[in-house]
């Protein structure tokens, strides 16, 4: 049976991935991976999203390849729409943080976490469309993860170039942002650090 578990852990983790329409098994895969090393509650799959076990329940070899283990031991949750799915996590008191490059959207390394961020949804967005318009205004925070090389093509990118790819892959990208919620100084990151001590 799949590890569908209604209600997040309550303690010191508070920190949720939600995935929408993110398609390929490797990326799920990987961002479980990632989510479970950098101390998240839950994953939430929504829409598109593959689960870590078929309809049959049997475990889905090409995300588990990647996965290695952390399907089984991370708490996740297929959710359906992810719009229904933000407004249930405002009201039980979570920020919604969308990894996406938008007009509104600032670097992600420009956050400041503070005691008011105590829960925090971190979502992003199918591989080649992104994140859709209904969910980002929906978003407390969008984050970017600037572009530094001549890939960059946004028009309101500073770098701007006209040609090529404008972003990271979807599980890299929500690797460098889950793991900026866990720096040196980040409320998340003491937590961690005082864990390891």
């Amino acid at each position: 049976m799949a590890r569908r578990i209604k209600k997040e852990k309550s303690g010191e983790k508070n920190f949720v991935a939600v995935l929408s329409d993110v398609r390929s098994m490797h990326n799920v895969g990987s961002i479980f991976r990632t989510a479970d090393g950098a101390g998240f509650s839950k994953i939430f799959l929504c829409g598109l999203t593959p689960s870590p076990q078929d309809r049959f329940g049997r475990y889905r070899p090409k995300l588990a390849k990647v996965s290695l283990g952390a399907e089984k031991t991370m708490p996740w949750e297929k959710a359906g729409s992810a719009v229904r799915l933000i407004a249930l996590l405002k009201k039980r008191g979570y920020e919604i943080f969308a990894v996406e490059q938008s007009e509104k959207s600032i670097p992600y390394f420009r956050i400041k976490l503070t005691p008011k961020n105590l829960k925090i949804a971190l979502i992003v967005g199918n591989e080649i469309e992104g994140l859709s318009p209904s969910i980002l205004k929906r978003a407390d925070k969008i984050l970017e993860i600037p572009m530094r090389g001549a890939i960059v093509r946004q028009a309101h990118h500073p770098r701007r170039a006209g040609r090529g790819k404008e972003s990271l892959n979807v599980a890299v990208a929500f690797g460098v942002a889950a793991f900026s919620l866990r720096r040196p100084g980040s409320r998340f990151g003491k937590r961690l650090a005082s864990r390891r001590g």
